[in-house]
Protein backbone atom coordinates (compact mmCIF):
# COMPACT_ATOMS: atom_id res chain seq x y z
CA UNK A 1 0.00 0.00 0.00
CA UNK A 2 1.68 3.50 -1.11
CA UNK A 3 1.87 5.75 1.54
CA UNK A 4 -1.13 7.93 0.81
CA UNK A 5 -3.49 5.17 0.63
CA UNK A 6 -1.78 3.94 3.95
CA UNK A 7 -2.62 7.07 5.91
CA UNK A 8 -6.14 7.53 4.18
CA UNK A 9 -7.29 4.05 5.30
CA UNK A 10 -5.31 4.71 8.96
CA UNK A 11 -7.90 7.20 8.81
CA UNK A 12 -10.59 5.73 8.64
CA UNK A 13 -10.00 2.61 10.77
CA UNK A 14 -9.06 5.05 13.23
CA UNK A 15 -12.77 6.40 12.93
CA UNK A 16 -14.44 2.44 12.97
CA UNK A 17 -14.82 2.26 9.11
CA UNK A 18 -14.69 -1.11 7.43
CA UNK A 19 -11.42 -2.03 5.72
CA UNK A 20 -11.23 -4.77 2.98
CA UNK A 21 -8.28 -5.88 1.43
CA UNK A 22 -8.99 -8.20 -0.55
CA UNK A 23 -10.08 -7.31 -4.07
CA UNK A 24 -13.96 -8.09 -4.68
CA UNK A 25 -15.38 -10.51 -8.03
CA UNK A 26 -17.16 -7.56 -9.59
CA UNK A 27 -16.18 -5.30 -12.46
CA UNK A 28 -16.55 -1.36 -10.68
CA UNK A 29 -18.06 0.06 -13.96
CA UNK A 30 -20.57 -2.78 -14.79
CA UNK A 31 -21.33 -2.77 -11.36
CA UNK A 32 -22.48 0.95 -10.64
CA UNK A 33 -24.38 1.20 -14.00
CA UNK A 34 -26.89 -0.96 -12.78
CA UNK A 35 -28.05 2.02 -10.27
CA UNK A 36 -29.87 5.09 -11.12
CA UNK A 37 -30.31 7.95 -8.69
CA UNK A 38 -27.95 9.16 -5.49
CA UNK A 39 -27.48 5.46 -4.29
CA UNK A 40 -24.83 5.79 -7.09
CA UNK A 41 -22.70 7.89 -5.06
CA UNK A 42 -23.55 6.48 -1.97
CA UNK A 43 -22.25 2.93 -3.21
CA UNK A 44 -19.51 4.90 -5.19
CA UNK A 45 -17.97 6.52 -1.59
CA UNK A 46 -18.77 3.49 0.49
CA UNK A 47 -16.61 1.12 -1.71
CA UNK A 48 -13.72 3.77 -1.80
CA UNK A 49 -13.58 4.25 1.48
CA UNK A 50 -13.67 0.87 2.18
CA UNK A 51 -12.15 -1.38 -0.79
CA UNK A 52 -7.78 -1.00 -0.26
CA UNK A 53 -7.86 -1.85 -4.56
CA UNK A 54 -11.00 -0.11 -5.45
CA UNK A 55 -9.98 2.96 -3.35
CA UNK A 56 -8.91 5.44 -6.03
CA UNK A 57 -10.72 4.63 -9.04
CA UNK A 58 -14.42 4.06 -6.55
CA UNK A 59 -13.18 8.26 -5.16
CA UNK A 60 -12.93 9.40 -8.93
CA UNK A 61 -15.60 8.28 -10.25
CA UNK A 62 -17.95 9.12 -6.91
CA UNK A 63 -16.31 12.74 -7.60
CA UNK A 64 -17.58 12.49 -11.28
CA UNK A 65 -21.00 11.50 -10.08
CA UNK A 66 -21.71 14.27 -7.52
CA UNK A 67 -20.45 16.70 -10.25
CA UNK A 68 -23.15 15.47 -12.27
CA UNK A 69 -25.72 16.50 -9.79
CA UNK A 70 -26.64 19.51 -7.50
CA UNK A 71 -25.21 18.44 -3.75
CA UNK A 72 -21.74 20.63 -3.22
CA UNK A 73 -21.44 18.57 0.24
CA UNK A 74 -20.61 15.63 -1.54
CA UNK A 75 -18.18 16.95 -3.73
CA UNK A 76 -16.48 18.67 -0.97
CA UNK A 77 -16.32 15.27 0.82
CA UNK A 78 -14.73 13.06 -1.95
CA UNK A 79 -12.67 15.41 -2.54
CA UNK A 80 -11.02 15.77 0.49
CA UNK A 81 -10.85 11.83 0.53
CA UNK A 82 -9.18 11.89 -2.63
CA UNK A 83 -6.63 14.96 -1.73
CA UNK A 84 -5.33 12.64 1.51
CA UNK A 85 -5.39 9.23 -0.53
CA UNK A 86 -4.27 10.21 -4.25
CA UNK A 87 -2.95 13.72 -4.22
CA UNK A 88 -1.53 13.17 -7.11
CA UNK A 89 -5.07 12.80 -9.22
CA UNK A 90 -6.53 16.08 -11.39
CA UNK A 91 -9.85 15.23 -9.35
CA UNK A 92 -7.90 15.87 -5.59
CA UNK A 93 -7.87 19.20 -6.47
CA UNK A 94 -11.17 21.25 -6.33
CA UNK A 95 -12.92 22.71 -9.24
CA UNK A 96 -13.45 26.03 -7.55
CA UNK A 97 -15.46 27.33 -10.34
CA UNK A 98 -18.10 24.46 -10.41
CA UNK A 99 -18.75 24.69 -6.62
CA UNK A 100 -19.76 28.85 -7.14
CA UNK A 101 -21.48 28.16 -9.91
CA UNK A 102 -23.74 24.91 -8.46
CA UNK A 103 -24.40 26.58 -5.11
CA UNK A 104 -25.26 29.90 -7.17
CA UNK A 105 -27.66 28.15 -9.07
CA UNK A 106 -28.92 26.21 -6.12
CA UNK A 107 -29.93 29.44 -4.13
CA UNK A 108 -31.47 31.17 -7.47
CA UNK A 109 -33.18 27.28 -8.47
CA UNK A 110 -34.36 27.40 -4.19
CA UNK A 111 -35.61 31.11 -4.33
CA UNK A 112 -37.70 30.22 -8.07
CA UNK A 113 -39.52 26.90 -6.63
CA UNK A 114 -40.31 29.30 -2.84
CA UNK A 115 -41.67 31.56 -4.64
CA UNK A 116 -44.17 29.20 -7.22
CA UNK A 117 -45.01 27.51 -4.24
CA UNK A 118 -46.04 30.66 -2.08
CA UNK A 119 -48.11 31.86 -5.58
CA UNK A 120 -49.73 28.52 -5.97
CA UNK A 121 -50.96 28.49 -2.15
CA UNK A 122 -52.56 32.03 -2.67
CA UNK A 123 -54.27 30.93 -5.87
CA UNK A 124 -55.73 27.90 -3.58
CA UNK A 125 -55.25 25.42 -6.44
CA UNK A 126 -54.87 22.20 -4.91
CA UNK A 127 -52.74 20.30 -7.95
CA UNK A 128 -50.59 22.94 -8.54
CA UNK A 129 -49.67 23.17 -4.39
CA UNK A 130 -49.12 19.48 -4.68
CA UNK A 131 -46.34 19.74 -7.61
CA UNK A 132 -45.23 22.91 -6.62
CA UNK A 133 -43.75 20.68 -2.64
CA UNK A 134 -42.76 17.89 -4.56
CA UNK A 135 -40.47 20.36 -7.64
CA UNK A 136 -39.56 22.06 -3.66
CA UNK A 137 -39.16 18.66 -2.35
CA UNK A 138 -37.00 16.61 -5.30
CA UNK A 139 -34.52 20.51 -5.28
CA UNK A 140 -33.69 19.98 -1.51
CA UNK A 141 -33.15 16.49 -1.59
CA UNK A 142 -30.90 16.67 -5.01
CA UNK A 143 -28.63 19.49 -3.00
CA UNK A 144 -28.39 17.20 -0.09
CA UNK A 145 -30.81 18.54 2.40
CA UNK A 146 -32.78 15.38 3.32
CA UNK A 147 -34.52 17.33 6.29
CA UNK A 148 -36.03 19.87 4.04
CA UNK A 149 -37.09 17.43 1.40
CA UNK A 150 -38.85 15.01 3.88
CA UNK A 151 -40.73 18.50 5.05
CA UNK A 152 -41.56 19.31 1.68
CA UNK A 153 -42.79 15.95 0.52
CA UNK A 154 -44.64 15.41 3.82
CA UNK A 155 -46.37 18.40 2.88
CA UNK A 156 -47.74 17.21 -0.58
CA UNK A 157 -50.12 14.36 1.28
CA UNK A 158 -53.25 16.74 2.16
CA UNK A 159 -53.78 17.86 -1.88
CA UNK A 160 -53.18 14.48 -3.51
CA UNK A 161 -56.09 12.76 -5.18
CA UNK A 162 -55.20 9.60 -7.00
CA UNK A 163 -53.69 5.95 -6.13
CA UNK A 164 -50.87 7.27 -8.11
CA UNK A 165 -50.02 10.00 -6.59
CA UNK A 166 -50.35 8.73 -3.17
CA UNK A 167 -47.42 5.96 -4.21
CA UNK A 168 -45.31 9.11 -6.00
CA UNK A 169 -45.37 10.37 -2.17
CA UNK A 170 -44.62 7.29 -0.61
CA UNK A 171 -41.84 6.41 -2.99
CA UNK A 172 -40.10 9.99 -1.97
CA UNK A 173 -40.58 9.98 1.19
CA UNK A 174 -38.79 6.64 1.37
CA UNK A 175 -36.46 7.27 -0.67
CA UNK A 176 -35.25 9.88 1.93
CA UNK A 177 -35.76 7.90 4.70
CA UNK A 178 -33.17 5.01 3.20
CA UNK A 179 -30.49 7.49 2.71
CA UNK A 180 -31.35 9.05 6.54
CA UNK A 181 -31.35 5.11 7.25
CA UNK A 182 -34.50 5.94 9.28
CA UNK A 183 -35.54 2.16 9.10
CA UNK A 184 -38.93 2.47 11.01
CA UNK A 185 -39.89 5.48 9.27
CA UNK A 186 -39.82 3.45 6.15
CA UNK A 187 -41.95 0.86 6.78
CA UNK A 188 -44.48 3.56 8.45
CA UNK A 189 -44.47 4.77 4.34
CA UNK A 190 -44.88 1.85 3.30
CA UNK A 191 -47.93 1.03 5.50
CA UNK A 192 -49.46 4.26 4.15
CA UNK A 193 -48.83 3.12 0.42
CA UNK A 194 -50.50 -0.56 0.46
CA UNK A 195 -54.01 -0.83 -0.56
CA UNK A 196 -54.57 2.25 -2.91
CA UNK A 197 -53.69 0.34 -6.02
CA UNK A 198 -55.75 -1.81 -8.49
CA UNK A 199 -54.81 -5.01 -8.80
CA UNK A 200 -52.21 -4.22 -11.73
CA UNK A 201 -50.82 -1.24 -10.47
CA UNK A 202 -50.09 -3.40 -6.60
CA UNK A 203 -48.52 -6.37 -9.29
CA UNK A 204 -46.15 -3.99 -10.81
CA UNK A 205 -45.61 -2.07 -7.50
CA UNK A 206 -44.74 -5.41 -5.02
CA UNK A 207 -41.29 -5.83 -6.30
CA UNK A 208 -40.28 -2.32 -5.12
CA UNK A 209 -42.75 -2.51 -1.69
CA UNK A 210 -40.74 -6.19 -0.86
CA UNK A 211 -37.49 -5.00 -1.69
CA UNK A 212 -37.81 -2.10 0.43
CA UNK A 213 -39.50 -3.83 3.07
CA UNK A 214 -36.33 -6.22 3.36
CA UNK A 215 -34.03 -3.71 3.37
CA UNK A 216 -35.77 -1.95 6.53
CA UNK A 217 -36.13 -5.25 8.46
CA UNK A 218 -32.66 -6.16 7.45
CA UNK A 219 -31.41 -2.55 8.97
CA UNK A 220 -33.55 -3.36 12.11
CA UNK A 221 -31.97 -7.15 12.28
CA UNK A 222 -34.49 -8.53 11.95
CA UNK A 223 -33.02 -11.01 9.74
CA UNK A 224 -35.91 -13.97 9.55
CA UNK A 225 -38.80 -11.12 8.40
CA UNK A 226 -36.21 -9.71 6.07
CA UNK A 227 -35.74 -13.08 4.39
CA UNK A 228 -39.38 -13.91 3.87
CA UNK A 229 -39.85 -9.89 2.45
CA UNK A 230 -36.95 -10.61 -0.12
CA UNK A 231 -38.29 -14.34 -0.77
CA UNK A 232 -41.57 -12.94 -2.05
CA UNK A 233 -40.31 -10.60 -4.36
CA UNK A 234 -42.23 -11.32 -7.56
CA UNK A 235 -40.32 -9.65 -10.72
CA UNK A 236 -41.34 -11.78 -13.44
CA UNK A 237 -43.28 -8.61 -15.30
CA UNK A 238 -41.32 -6.08 -13.75
CA UNK A 239 -38.18 -4.45 -15.03
CA UNK A 240 -35.10 -3.56 -12.53
CA UNK A 241 -35.41 0.07 -13.40
CA UNK A 242 -38.80 0.27 -11.41
CA UNK A 243 -36.18 -0.66 -8.39
CA UNK A 244 -32.91 0.17 -9.56
CA UNK A 245 -32.64 3.40 -7.46
CA UNK A 246 -32.55 1.04 -4.25
CA UNK A 247 -31.61 -1.78 -4.93
CA UNK A 248 -30.78 -4.38 -8.05
CA UNK A 249 -32.00 -7.73 -8.42
CA UNK A 250 -28.52 -9.02 -7.77
CA UNK A 251 -29.00 -7.55 -4.97
CA UNK A 252 -32.11 -9.31 -4.09
CA UNK A 253 -30.79 -12.75 -4.75
CA UNK A 254 -27.80 -11.58 -2.24
CA UNK A 255 -29.88 -10.53 0.53
CA UNK A 256 -32.49 -12.63 0.03
CA UNK A 257 -30.51 -15.95 0.01
CA UNK A 258 -27.70 -15.24 3.13
CA UNK A 259 -30.85 -14.12 5.17
CA UNK A 260 -32.66 -17.44 4.28
CA UNK A 261 -29.20 -19.28 5.16
CA UNK A 262 -28.63 -17.13 8.81
CA UNK A 263 -32.23 -17.51 9.81
CA UNK A 264 -34.04 -20.74 7.86
CA UNK A 265 -33.73 -24.90 8.90
CA UNK A 266 -32.92 -27.09 5.79
CA UNK A 267 -36.61 -27.79 5.26
CA UNK A 268 -37.46 -23.96 4.30
CA UNK A 269 -34.26 -23.78 2.88
CA UNK A 270 -35.75 -26.19 0.16
CA UNK A 271 -38.99 -25.29 -0.25
CA UNK A 272 -38.80 -21.52 0.14
CA UNK A 273 -35.82 -20.70 -1.98
CA UNK A 274 -34.73 -23.10 -4.20
CA UNK A 275 -38.07 -24.44 -4.93
CA UNK A 276 -39.24 -20.75 -4.80
CA UNK A 277 -40.81 -20.04 -8.47
CA UNK A 278 -40.82 -16.24 -7.74
CA UNK A 279 -37.45 -16.23 -6.48
CA UNK A 280 -35.85 -18.92 -8.45
CA UNK A 281 -35.25 -15.64 -11.29
CA UNK A 282 -33.15 -13.47 -8.71
CA UNK A 283 -30.96 -16.88 -7.73
CA UNK A 284 -29.96 -17.03 -11.59
CA UNK A 285 -27.96 -13.80 -11.30
CA UNK A 286 -26.17 -15.30 -8.00
CA UNK A 287 -25.10 -18.58 -8.88
CA UNK A 288 -23.09 -19.51 -6.16
CA UNK A 289 -25.69 -17.82 -3.34
CA UNK A 290 -27.84 -20.75 -5.23
CA UNK A 291 -24.58 -23.34 -4.81
CA UNK A 292 -24.25 -21.93 -0.92
CA UNK A 293 -27.63 -23.07 0.09
CA UNK A 294 -28.12 -26.23 -2.08
CA UNK A 295 -24.39 -27.20 -0.35
CA UNK A 296 -25.99 -26.50 3.12
CA UNK A 297 -29.34 -28.61 1.84
CA UNK A 298 -27.42 -31.46 0.93
CA UNK A 299 -25.45 -31.45 4.22
CA UNK A 300 -21.72 -30.07 2.64
CA UNK A 301 -21.48 -27.52 5.42
CA UNK A 302 -17.41 -26.09 4.92
CA UNK A 303 -18.20 -26.36 1.55
CA UNK A 304 -20.97 -23.79 1.85
CA UNK A 305 -18.88 -21.54 4.22
CA UNK A 306 -15.89 -21.10 1.57
CA UNK A 307 -18.06 -20.53 -0.79
CA UNK A 308 -19.35 -17.53 0.80
CA UNK A 309 -16.26 -16.62 2.19
CA UNK A 310 -14.55 -16.39 -1.82
CA UNK A 311 -17.51 -13.44 -1.57
CA UNK A 312 -17.08 -11.51 1.71
CA UNK A 313 -15.22 -8.88 -0.31
CA UNK A 314 -18.35 -8.36 -2.54
CA UNK A 315 -20.70 -8.12 0.36
CA UNK A 316 -18.64 -5.89 2.87
CA UNK A 317 -18.76 -3.28 0.23
CA UNK A 318 -22.42 -3.38 -0.15
CA UNK A 319 -24.25 -0.20 1.00
CA UNK A 320 -26.88 -1.82 3.23
CA UNK A 321 -25.36 -5.49 3.75
CA UNK A 322 -22.01 -4.16 4.94
CA UNK A 323 -22.62 -4.02 9.12
CA UNK A 324 -24.64 -6.70 9.07
CA UNK A 325 -21.87 -9.00 7.51
CA UNK A 326 -20.30 -10.36 10.39
CA UNK A 327 -23.38 -11.04 12.25
CA UNK A 328 -25.11 -12.71 9.32
CA UNK A 329 -21.75 -15.19 8.59
CA UNK A 330 -21.26 -15.67 12.22
CA UNK A 331 -25.36 -17.06 12.43
CA UNK A 332 -24.56 -19.48 9.21
CA UNK A 333 -21.30 -20.68 10.76
CA UNK A 334 -22.80 -21.34 13.77
CA UNK A 335 -25.51 -23.47 12.05
CA UNK A 336 -23.36 -25.16 10.25
CA UNK A 337 -21.32 -26.64 13.00
CA UNK A 338 -24.38 -27.66 15.09
CA UNK A 339 -25.82 -29.18 11.81
CA UNK A 340 -22.70 -30.81 11.34
CA UNK A 341 -22.65 -32.64 15.30
CA UNK A 342 -26.16 -33.95 14.89
CA UNK A 343 -25.36 -37.52 13.39
CA UNK A 344 -22.62 -37.88 15.98
CA UNK A 345 -22.53 -39.11 19.67
CA UNK A 346 -18.52 -37.77 19.58
CA UNK A 347 -15.87 -36.01 17.22
CA UNK A 348 -12.32 -35.55 17.15
CA UNK A 349 -11.50 -31.78 17.42
CA UNK A 350 -8.48 -32.48 14.65
CA UNK A 351 -11.32 -33.28 12.00
CA UNK A 352 -13.42 -30.15 13.54
CA UNK A 353 -10.65 -27.91 12.88
CA UNK A 354 -10.41 -29.40 9.10
CA UNK A 355 -13.64 -28.67 8.20
CA UNK A 356 -14.49 -25.64 10.22
CA UNK A 357 -11.11 -23.94 11.45
CA UNK A 358 -7.65 -22.27 9.72
CA UNK A 359 -4.38 -21.52 10.34
CA UNK A 360 -5.73 -18.29 12.69
CA UNK A 361 -9.18 -19.79 13.69
CA UNK A 362 -8.62 -22.41 16.62
CA UNK A 363 -11.63 -24.33 16.66
CA UNK A 364 -11.82 -24.85 19.93
CA UNK A 365 -12.25 -21.79 21.18
CA UNK A 366 -15.17 -21.17 18.86
CA UNK A 367 -16.92 -24.76 19.93
CA UNK A 368 -16.32 -23.41 23.80
CA UNK A 369 -18.26 -19.90 22.89
CA UNK A 370 -20.96 -21.49 21.22
CA UNK A 371 -21.48 -24.05 24.29
CA UNK A 372 -21.22 -20.83 26.84
CA UNK A 373 -23.67 -19.18 24.96
CA UNK A 374 -26.51 -22.12 24.60
CA UNK A 375 -26.13 -22.32 20.93
CA UNK A 376 -24.59 -25.79 20.95
CA UNK A 377 -24.96 -28.56 22.98
CA UNK A 378 -22.02 -30.32 23.77
CA UNK A 379 -18.66 -30.90 25.63
CA UNK A 380 -15.52 -30.61 24.58
CA UNK A 381 -13.22 -33.36 26.15
CA UNK A 382 -9.57 -31.43 26.46
CA UNK A 383 -6.96 -34.55 27.04
CA UNK A 384 -9.23 -36.73 24.51
CA UNK A 385 -9.45 -33.99 21.92
CA UNK A 386 -12.83 -35.10 21.75
CA UNK A 387 -16.42 -32.97 21.34
CA UNK A 388 -18.98 -34.91 22.54
CA UNK A 389 -22.23 -34.06 21.83
CA UNK A 390 -25.39 -33.92 24.86
CA UNK A 391 -27.96 -36.13 23.34
CA UNK A 392 -31.45 -35.51 24.58
CA UNK A 393 -33.61 -38.82 26.63
CA UNK A 394 -36.46 -39.58 24.34
CA UNK A 395 -38.59 -41.15 26.70
CA UNK A 396 -37.66 -38.66 29.33
CA UNK A 397 -38.97 -35.58 27.33
CA UNK A 398 -42.05 -38.24 26.39
CA UNK A 399 -42.58 -38.55 30.14
CA UNK A 400 -42.44 -34.55 30.68
CA UNK A 401 -44.73 -34.22 27.90
CA UNK A 402 -47.19 -36.55 28.97
CA UNK A 403 -47.07 -35.02 32.94
CA UNK A 404 -47.84 -32.04 31.03
CA UNK A 405 -51.11 -32.76 29.19
CA UNK A 406 -52.37 -34.77 31.90
CA UNK A 407 -52.23 -31.85 34.56
CA UNK A 408 -54.05 -29.66 31.87
CA UNK A 409 -56.54 -31.90 31.49
CA UNK A 410 -57.30 -32.25 35.41
CA UNK A 411 -57.52 -28.78 36.01
CA UNK A 412 -59.64 -28.15 32.44
CA UNK A 413 -61.76 -31.07 34.44
CA UNK A 414 -62.12 -29.36 37.69
CA UNK A 415 -63.31 -26.11 35.88
CA UNK A 416 -66.04 -27.86 34.39
CA UNK A 417 -67.37 -29.82 37.17
CA UNK A 418 -67.02 -26.30 38.99
CA UNK A 419 -69.07 -24.00 36.41
CA UNK A 420 -71.78 -27.76 36.49
CA UNK A 421 -72.31 -27.16 40.74
CA UNK A 422 -72.58 -23.81 40.29
CA UNK A 423 -75.57 -24.18 37.46
CA UNK A 424 -76.85 -26.79 39.75
CA UNK A 425 -77.36 -24.42 42.57
CA UNK A 426 -79.05 -21.85 40.56
CA UNK A 427 -76.04 -19.62 40.99
CA UNK A 428 -74.84 -17.04 38.61
CA UNK A 429 -71.04 -15.96 38.54
CA UNK A 430 -70.48 -12.64 37.30
CA UNK A 431 -67.55 -10.51 38.94
CA UNK A 432 -65.85 -13.24 41.24
CA UNK A 433 -64.22 -12.36 44.07
CA UNK A 434 -62.06 -13.84 47.05
CA UNK A 435 -63.71 -13.31 50.38
CA UNK A 436 -60.89 -13.21 53.33
CA UNK A 437 -58.81 -16.59 53.48
CA UNK A 438 -61.84 -18.66 54.44
CA UNK A 439 -62.35 -20.17 50.37
CA UNK A 440 -65.79 -18.16 50.09
CA UNK A 441 -66.11 -16.74 46.74
CA UNK A 442 -69.42 -14.20 46.48
CA UNK A 443 -71.68 -13.49 43.84
CA UNK A 444 -73.51 -10.83 43.79
CA UNK A 445 -75.62 -11.50 46.86
CA UNK A 446 -75.16 -15.27 47.19
CA UNK A 447 -71.87 -16.83 48.92
CA UNK A 448 -70.85 -20.35 48.30
CA UNK A 449 -67.99 -22.41 49.29
CA UNK A 450 -65.52 -23.49 46.49
CA UNK A 451 -64.14 -25.94 48.03
CA UNK A 452 -67.75 -27.39 48.56
CA UNK A 453 -68.51 -27.04 44.63
CA UNK A 454 -65.12 -28.51 43.62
Amino acid sequence: MADPLLAFFTAVDNEGGVIVRDPPKFDLDLYIQNYRGRTRFDRLFLIGRSSVPLCVDALKAAAAEAKRGRDAHRYREVVECLRIAAPSEPEANFDQAWLENIEAANRAEMHRLVAELKGYKNNLIKESIRMGNEDLGKHLESTGDLNGAAEAYSKMRPDVSTSKQIVDVGKHLIRVSLQRREWAMVNAHLSKMGGNQSIEDEKLLQPYLKIVHGIALMGQEKYAEAALSFLQTDAAEVPSIAYNDVATSNDVAIYGGLLALASMDRTNLQTKVLDNAKFRKFLEQEPHIRRAVTQFVNGRYSACIATLESHRPDYLLDLYLQKHIPKIYSDIRSKCIVQYLIPFSCVKLETMQSAFGGADQPIEEELASMIQAGTLQARINTIDKLVTTVSANPRLNMQASALETAQKYEKLAIDRLRRLGIAAADLELKGSRKLGGHGLMASGDMVYDEAALA
